[in-house]
């Protein structure tokens, strides 16, 4: 029978690749964005296509710093103490020698479970934080699209109307 050491030395070294990974894609992004900047982009051709917003033209969200302590920290921390209260409960229904010792079980669940709450409850109320301002950005920017395409309608009408007034002088004329 697997020891409780056992079991969290193969989570811990599962944890440890999880971080590793994480730590190898947070290099890769940085690398990727730091390749981006240093490209020479090309200068458009003005046309008047272009003075129109384009789905290449609105900036791409990119992982913050946020997303990334979320999946690194929250997600394994969370996974490993809920792992682990779900070994004990699995384990004491099967065996009764966990039963005996459910109080040392309970005392490493509790250990796992302070700090993983402190540390979860902050990283959600950054993450709720970043996530409002995320929302109070595309609110804006709806608004400024709306503005600009009510804007643009009212100038066509304005030309259309310039264009029947110019058109009945010249009738008028003749």
């Amino acid at each position: 029978m697997i020891k409780w050491i056992e079991i969290l030395t193969i989570l811990a070294v599962g944890v440890a690749i999880l971080a590793i990974t994480a730590g190898a894609l947070v290099i890769w992004a940085l690398i990727s964005r730091a390749v981006k900047k240093v490209s020479i982009p090309k200068l458009p051709e003005w046309k008047q296509e272009n003075i129109k917003m384009r789905d290449k033209d609105v900036a791409k969200e990119g992982v913050t710093f946020n997303d990334l302590f979320m999946f690194m920290i929250a997600v394994p921390l969370v996974l490993l103490w809920v792992g682990f209260a779900g070994y004990v409960i699995f384990h004491g229904l099967q065996d009764a020698a966990v039963l005996d010792q459910i109080e040392g079980y309970t005392t490493l669940i509790a250990i796992l479970g302070g700090p993983a709450l402190l540390i979860i409850k902050d990283a959600l109320d950054v993450w709720k934080q970043e996530q409002a301002e995320k929302t109070a950005f595309y609110k804006i920017k709806a608004q400024a699209v709306i503005d600009y395409n009510d804007a643009a309608q009212k100038q066509s009408q304005m030309i259309e109307s310039k264009a029947q007034e110019q058109e009945h002088k010249m009738e008028n004329k003749k």
